[in-house]
This record gives C-alpha cells, sequence and structure tokens, in this order.
C-alpha cells in the first residue's frame, strides 16, 4: 500500500534509516498507527515542498509556443521577441533579401520556401522572467510538430492576421490546445495590412473556436496608419519608437478614443463576469473593479482555460511585441500553475500527480528527436526533480541505465552547455537511443508520462533510389521515422517497392528532398497512393469450418457468428471492434486469442483494392474443436477465412479520405475558384468575403487534389492560397470504385 505514495515523491525522504525502519515496523495499536500516519503526512508534506530557490526560479518560469494558420507571422513574431529580449543582436527577415533567414528557421530548406518545417526551441529573459520559447510550424502536414510542442508547453500565444483571422488550421492548432489543455493568448498580428479589422477577429475567435474573448487593446489607427495601441487597463497609448521599435513611448489616449476605449473596457469586464465569479459578484452589485481585479481575473480565466486576452500589433512593423511579452509574463501559467499526471507501472497505472519540484525523484518527456553533427539529439521536458551532467537516467521502456554525458539548452541550431536543469525546464540530450514520447526517470520511481496524439498518415509514394546500391538510402529512412511518428515507411510485400506515407504532398517531398541534400541520395518518387479504407455496409453471417487432414494430427476449427458495420468516426481510437458471446466451451478459451488474432489478420487487408479494413464489428456466437487436430493456428485460419467470406456478403464500400480545402484569392476570382472545386468533386461548405478577398470552404477527395496548387496558380494569376486538412474518410462514388477495383485487378494479373 506505501508504494503508489512513495512514487509520488516522497522516496528521497523515506531514504533515511531509522525513517525506514520505523514504517516497515507492524502497526499492532490504533494509538502506533495514528502516529505513524502523523509522520507519514509530515515527511510526505515537507518533501512537497519547494526549496524557496526552486519556488522563486519556477515563479519566473514559462515554457511558451508561438502557434498559427501558415503566413500569420508566427516566425516574425518570434524573431521580434529575440530581438527585444537581446537573444539576437539583428533581424533577420522570413524572407529576407539579405539571404540570412529568420533565427528559427534554420535549415535550408526552410529559408528557400519561406516556411517553418521542424519547431525550432530557444529560451530568453524578459523583466527577469526566463521563457522557454517553441516556433512551431504553421502548415497542416507538419501538424505533428504542433502536436508535440504543445504536449509539453505550459501556455501559448495563437497568432491571428488581422484580415483572415481565424482559417482551418487555427481551428486546428484550436482543438491540439483544447487537447492538452493549454491555456493561450491571442496575438492579431499585421495590423498594417489593408483590411485590417480585429474586432471581426475577436468574433470569430468567439464564435468559431467558441472561446470567450476580449481585447486588451484598442488600435491606434490601422493598415497604413496603424501607429500604436491603448492599453485599456492601465489607460495610456502605447507607441512604439526608434530604429526597430526598441524604445516604448507612452502618451495619453488619443482624445477622439475615449468613448471607443471605455466601451471596450465595459466590454471586457462584461465578458470577464461571465467566466470569474469575483468580478461577476462586482457587475452584479454594479461596482466598478480596480485595475489590480481585472488583471487577476484576466490571470484566472486564461489559466482555467475559460477565457482568452487579445492583444495586437504588427511585428513586421516592429509594433506591439513588448507589450504581448508582458501579457505572457502576466497571464500564462509557470509550472506549478499546470496539473501533469504520470502513470504507476508498479500500481495498475494508477494516475499520480506531478510534483513540479526540484527535490523530488526525476521524471522527464522525450518529445522530439532530431539528428545533429554530434549524433542524435534529445529535446525533453524535465517535469519533475532535477537532471545533472554526469548523473544516471533510467529509460522506462527498455528499463536501460544511461548516463548524461551531455546537458545543453537550446537556441534554433546553436546550444550552450548546462551542468543541470531544473523541473519545468526543457533541455537537451546527446548519445540516448530512444523514440519520441519516451519517459525518463531516475530510477526510484517506476512511472510513465502519457504521450502524444499521432494523426493517421493520408497519402503514400513510391520510393526508389535512383542509384540501386545507395548505403544511405535505409539510414535516411530509418532517421526520418525516428524523428517524425506521422512518417512511415514500409516494403509492399507483393510490388517489392517501398512506400512511404505521411500527411500531405508537401510532407513528403521536404523528406524527398531532404534524402537528396543530407544523405546524396537521388530518389524516384512513384504516383502517390492515396490511403483508401474498405468497409461492411450490411450484417453478414458466417459459419465456417476450416479443417486439413495431411497425415497425423490434421487441424479443424469451427467458428460461427456474424460482422457488422459500426460507425468508425464513433470509434476513432480503435475503428474494429472484436466481440466473443461464445458460451458452453463450444471453442476453448485458450484458442479464443487466436479467433481475434485470424479477426485482426483480415482487416489488413480488404479484397476490393488491397486496403485495410475499417469500421467492422465481428461477433463470434459458437463454433466447435476437435479433441486432437484443433490448435490455435486451426482457429487463427478459420476466423480470417470466416471474416473474408463475411466481408465479401457485406456489401463492402471503398472510403476514402476527404480533405477540408481553404482557398483564399481576391475576389475577381471568386468564379475561378469555385470552378476548380466544382471540377474536383468539392463540395462547397462556405464562403465568405473579406474586404477585397474571399474564402472557399470545401470539402474535396484527396484522390482529386493532386496537382491542385499549379491549377490554382494558374486561375488565379498566382495569387491564389489554398489549405487542406485530413477530414474524414467517406465513401466513394459506386462509379469510382468500380474503376479502382478494376484498378487493383489489373495490377493482380500483372504480378503474375
Amino acid at each position: 500500500m506505501l508504494m503508489p505514495r512513495i512514487g509520488r515523491g516522497v522516496a528521497a525522504a523515506l531514504r533515511a534509516p531509522t525513517l525506514r525502519s520505523a514504517f516497515a515496523q507492524p502497526w499492532s495499536t490504533p494509538l502506533t498507527a495514528a502516529l505513524m500516519s502523523k509522520r507519514w503526512e509530515s515527511a510526505a508534506a515537507a518533501a512537497a515542498q519547494p526549496t524557496p530557490e526552486d519556488s522563486e526560479r519556477l515563479n519566473s518560469l514559462r515554457n511558451i509556443g508561438i502557434s498559427a494558420h501558415i503566413d500569420s507571422g508566427k516566425t516574425t513574431v518570434t524573431e521580434r521577441i529575440l530581438y527585444y529580449t537581446g537573444r539576437i543582436k539583428e533581424i533577420h527577415e522570413v524572407r529576407g533579401k539579405d539571404n540570412v533567414g529568420a533565427t528559427m528557421d534554420w535549415m535550408d530548406l526552410e529559408r528557400e520556401k519561406g516556411i517553418t518545417i521542424q519547431s525550432a526551441a530557444t529560451y530568453a529573459q524578459w523583466g527577469g522572467t526566463n521563457l522557454n520559447i517553441i516556433d512551431t510550424p504553421g502548415h497542416v502536414d507538419f501538424t505533428i510538430e504542433v502536436e508535440r510542442a504543445l504536449r509539453v508547453l505550459d501556455g501559448a500565444v495563437l497568432v491571428l492576421c488581422s484580415v483572415s483571422g481565424v482559417q482551418s488550421q487555427t481551428i486546428t492548432v484550436d482543438r491540439q490546445m483544447r487537447r492538452y489543455n493549454v491555456p493561450r493568448i491571442s496575438f492579431i498580428n499585421k495590423m498594417d495590412r489593408a483590411g485590417a479589422n480585429p474586432s471581426r477577429i475577436i468574433d470569430q475567435i468567439r464564435h468559431k473556436l467558441k472561446i470567450p474573448a476580449a481585447a486588451l487593446q484598442v488600435p491606434i489607427g490601422a493598415e497604413d496608419a496603424f501607429e500604436g495601441v491603448v492599453d485599456i487597463l492601465s489607460n495610456r497609448a502605447v507607441y512604439n519608437r526608434g530604429a526597430r521599435g526598441e524604445d516604448i513611448v507612452y502618451g495619453e489616449v488619443p482624445a477622439h478614443m475615449v468613448d471607443t476605449v471605455n466601451a471596450a473596457r465595459d466590454e471586457l469586464i462584461a465578458t470577464l463576469a461571465e467566466v470569474d465569479d469575483e468580478i461577476g459578484e462586482l457587475f452584479i452589485e454594479e461596482k466598478v473593479p480596480t485595475e489590480q481585479q481585472i488583471r487577476a481575473a484576466v490571470r484566472r480565466a486564461t489559466i482555467a482555460r475559460k477565457f482568452t486576452p487579445v492583444l495586437m500589433g504588427s511585428a513586421i512593423k516592429d509594433k506591439g511585441v513588448q507589450a504581448l511579452l508582458d501579457a505572457v509574463i502576466s497571464y500564462l501559467p509557470n509550472p506549478t500553475e499546470i496539473t501533469n499526471t504520470m502513470l504507476d507501472i508498479d500500481n495498475d497505472e494508477k494516475v499520480l500527480e506531478v510534483i513540479p519540484h526540484s527535490n523530488q525523484p526525476f521524471v522527464g518527456l522525450a518529445f522530439k528527436l532530431e539528428e545533429g553533427k554530434y549524433g542524435q539529439l534529445t529535446y525533453i521536458r524535465v517535469y519533475q526533480g532535477r537532471l545533472e551532467k554526469g548523473q544516471f537516467a533510467y529509460h522506462v521502456k527498455t528499463g536501460k541505465k544511461i548516463k548524461i554525458a551531455r546537458l545543453v539548452r537550446m537556441h534554433s541550431n546553436a546550444m550552450e552547455d548546462v551542468d543541470s536543469v531544473g523541473a519545468g525546464e526543457i533541455c537537451a540530450l546527446f548519445g540516448i537511443d530512444c523514440a519520441s514520447g519516451d519517459t525518463f526517470t531516475d530510477g526510484s520511481i517506476n512511472c510513465s508520462m502519457s504521450t502524444m496524439f499521432v494523426p493517421d498518415s493520408v497519402i503514400s509514394l513510391s520510393l526508389t533510389p535512383k542509384d540501386k546500391n545507395a548505403p544511405n538510402f535505409s539510414k535516411a529512412l530509418n532517421r526520418f521515422q525516428r524523428e517524425d511518428p506521422t512518417f512511415r515507411v514500409h516494403v509492399d510485400t507483393e510490388s517489392k517497392q517501398t512506400i512511404i506515407s505521411g500527411m500531405g504532398e508537401l510532407h513528403l517531398d521536404i523528406y524527398v528532398e531532404r534524402m537528396r541534400r543530407e544523405y546524396n541520395v537521388d530518389c524516384i518518387t512513384g504516383k502517390p497512393q492515396v490511403a483508401f479504407r474498405e468497409t461492411a455496409t450490411t450484417k453478414s453471417k458466417f459459419a465456417y469450418t476450416h479443417k486439413k487432414q495431411t497425415g497425423g494430427s490434421g487441424q479443424y476449427g469451427r467458428v460461427v457468428g456474424y460482422i457488422e458495420p459500426i460507425d468508425s468516426a464513433q470509434h476513432a481510437e480503435l475503428p474494429h471492434e472484436f466481440v466473443n458471446n461464445v458460451v458452453g466451451g463450444n471453442i476453448p478459451t485458450q484458442f479464443l486469442p487466436a479467433c481475434e488474432k485470424g479477426y485482426m489478420d483480415g482487416l489488413k487487408e480488404g479484397f476490393m483494392v488491397g486496403h485495410p479494413v475499417v469500421g467492422v464489428r465481428m461477433v463470434l456466437e459458437d463454433g466447435q474443436a476437435h479433441m486432437v487436430d484443433s490448435s490455435e493456428l486451426a482457429f487463427r485460419l478459420a476466423t480470417y477465412n470466416a471474416f473474408r467470406e463475411a466481408f465479401r456478403a457485406s456489401s463492402p464500400r471503398i472510403l476514402e479520405p476527404v480533405m477540408l480545402v481553404e482557398v483564399s484569392a481576391p475576389v475577381e476570382f471568386q468564379g475561378n475558384v469555385l470552378g476548380s472545386l466544382n471540377k474536383r468533386k468539392g463540395m462547397i461548405v462556405d464562403t465568405e468575403t473579406q474586404e477585397d478577398y474571399c474564402v472557399v470552404t470545401s470539402e474535396v477527395p484527396l484522390n482529386n487534389m493532386f496537382g491542385y496548387s499549379t491549377e490554382l496558380r494558374s486561375a488565379t494569376q498566382g495569387k491564389g492560397e489554398f489549405s487542406m486538412e485530413y477530414k474524414r474518410h467517406s465513401p466513394v462514388m459506386h462509379s469510382v470504385q468500380e474503376e479502382l477495383i478494376k484498378e487493383h485487378q489489373a495490377k493482380l494479373a500483372e504480378k503474375k
């Protein structure tokens, strides 16, 4: 009974011989038990308290991520943060004319394409507070980078464009933030752009993202006339002056804006009254809250994820970034204000709360791997305890003991050696063999952190090296698989081709290009393969007998039951189910796992196009076994063949991935955009006109989206942009299904 509680962090306190021996004594009387219980509680309480130095360090620490839809200005915001905090001496743009590029986009490919491909970590200081910052990609193809960053962060800055507002990837990022319970501040960027409208963006946050939001600032001017902001809480104007906006100048609120600022303040208080009890009571009593009461309420509601404060500025024009940094420190949580949990492996995976103090047993999570010039670099978030250079850590999954030879803090692709890292911080290690999502401890507790969500791949390519004897081909693929859980590789058993799968065309193109640049392996790619699925549409019964006699003991197994369709959307985590309803021991219990394995074998490849089967429940009702001839193999084969037979009779359908496609283009090209989507059998979901731009949202089968970027460019004179993300698998049309089956049969005939 004591072990789980020891796992919660008092193991160190119990290492003292006198205390340990005291706990080992039998509790012979109620008085003794009460005394021991008090001693235990006092030892636990003492161990749970941080030292004053550690408490001060944790209170002045923020782990934040910068996330947004592509081209909202995340990397530009991060570049300004690094400049104003003194981490870099000069500013470079994402697509700068000096060919240097932004600090956080350190890969050559990132600088050439002007997009972020890998999340990059750095740290900085602002006003005595330490910041660990991760700049994440905006493109949906690299969504795993956002996923694993948000898994280990305590807060985030959601950047929105002042014109485009909430876009498709903004909604995806919002969903990821909710998955990992990450509080956020919203920053409306690009206030200098034509068509900037912050009030419309705040309205979109409320209605599209379903989170209460209110502005803490009012812009002074907009578009070309954007000068600065009025801070609603302190009731003063804030301007950025100097060559790069490094000088903050405060002034009176412009006379023509007094009413606007008062109205914005009233709206902020009314919004907070709905999500915070203290402000709610004052609101009902018609009392005006003080500035400090409002600030405290904003912090409480933000950390509780009931509210998002909205700030605004223009990172490219060096305006509003310092105020954003102040808000990060004022309103986002430190590591002690976020609840993290781990599973006690020795106690039936009981959920334990992580105690984020450095005097606890060490627990850390490896959330990102990167191949560097010194070998594999492993990024680790220290959740509990302290990690020191020269100490030993235990890899929970393998049980291996690892010595920490080198400990570094990352600044983009540069690194700084440190001797130790405390709870709540992010660091990197060298020479550790592990996978993304693995847990490390100091060996005194055996527990595991929950890992991150990994989406399924939606597109595949066949990959063949031009030089058949390229030694680096498999080395590159192995490395990329370890770094990126959404990048998958397998060899087709029939064609013997290497198939790579990922989140989109750009995702796979980047890896093919990286193979050429980093490993000198030129590859030929085959036609993209879409991740089709097969499913049953009607209930189908089976009664199959597997019987084989070859002299001596044979094989015998009989299974009876039915298969039926289930809604794979409602069973997204496990889109299939095996139910055992056999009674009376007609199938001996030792053969039931073999029956389930046979069912799983049948799901791997459907008979129509050779893709996996989903959305099917198999119910086993009866069967028969032979005393001599029945075996696990017999029942596995019987169930496999029974499933195949029943599946053929269940009016099966082919499912294809449907993508949510969002196209943005000037209004004069709206007809061309709608025509191009209709031609690709897209279903228009929404159209929205914003100033002189239109945004068309539609659902289009992925199989029809190849080559769309080229078509869109020509249809919009190069001014159109689009993004797409996986929505769901849906049945294909009957005519398309027939074509796909014919293609599959032709391929099989060729191989014969």
